[in-house]
């Protein structure tokens, strides 16, 4: 039998779970929300891109259609701007992996001296804004003749995505067992064969990550194709996809959405075709034992 003491005590105890089960709810609602904010555009972008006489409101095309996409894959700047992309990012992160592979191996394994400092000058120019250099590159690439270059394009991107780059190659390769190395020289195998046949098979989730990290970084830079490269079948997709915005503030909208649709393919593609790679880790605890 209650008594009028536990009256109060129920009523704390009603009001601690109550507070309990917002407190467990709350963050559901509010990542429910931000999912919400992130899927509406999606959806727009998808509607759109199927309806001829698309607007800017979030509708189910009534007549449902694939011209926008015919006409986007046919038209031949569209296709020259895309083969540009592949170019600039597909020879980026090529670049990058190179050298960022062999750029960490020596500060991952070596002991040196000035070794943190360097270190931190990488992190440092990670941060550093592309928007605070490209006066004084664009002064250089003019000076030197080599702006509207598609390889020196790639060679100032290859440059820019490098700190951070060299940084998260050097974590992957800090989780390879250095006894793994040890086992080979001991065998016989010089340094450039335990790269190739030891390092690079173990480092392929590394490999991977940095790879998808410089393609998209070059797939969707706007900034630095428009401002080095001059002549229109040089543009990539990132700077063409502004062909469908026109004067007065008529824009395209069907075409629009169709070219972003397409834009995302061969990011999303790399990224499941990589998945695979980056999912494994580094399970390395057990390589060296036995």
């Amino acid at each position: 039998m209650s008594t009028v003491h536990d009256v109060p005590r129920t009523r704390t105890r009603k009001r601690k779970l109550n507070r309990f089960a917002i407190a467990r709810v709350l963050p559901y609602i509010i990542l429910t929300f931000i999912g919400v904010l992130f899927l509406l555009p999606l959806l727009w972008l998808i509607f759109a891109s199927f309806d001829k006489d698309a607007t800017l409101a979030l509708k189910f095309p009534v007549h449902f259609t694939l011209d926008n996409y015919r006409d986007t894959v046919t038209n031949q700047e569209n296709q020259l701007s895309f083969a540009n992309g592949l170019i600039l990012a597909l020879g980026q992160a090529l670049l990058v992996v190179i050298v960022a592979g062999l750029a960490s191996y020596p500060l991952s394994r070596y002991q040196m001296r000035y070794k943190r400092p360097f270190m931190y000058v990488i992190l440092f120019a990670t941060g550093l804004p592309l928007t605070a250099v490209m006066v004084p590159v664009y002064q250089f690439f003019l000076y030197f003749g080599m702006q509207d270059s598609l390889f020196f394009t790639i060679l100032f991107l290859t440059a820019s995505a490098l700190p951070y780059s060299i940084w998260m190659m050097k974590n992957f390769m800090d989780s390879v067992p250095i006894e793994l190395e040890e086992a080979a020289w001991v065998d016989g195998a010089s340094i450039w064969t335990t790269l190739r046949l030891v390092i690079v098979p173990l480092m392929l989730p590394g490999i991977f990550t940095v790879g998808i990290f410089a393609f998209s970084g070059s797939w969707g830079n706007f900034l630095v194709p428009f401002i080095l490269l001059q002549s229109a079948n040089k543009l990539p997709a990132a700077v063409t996809i502004y062909q469908y915005f026109g004067q007065n503030g008529m824009v395209q909208y069907g075409m629009l959405a169709s070219f972003s649709v397409l834009y995302t393919i061969p990011a999303v593609a790399l990224y499941i075709i990589g998945q695979r790679y980056m999912s494994q880790g580094f399970s390395f605890g057990g390589a060296s034992k036995g």
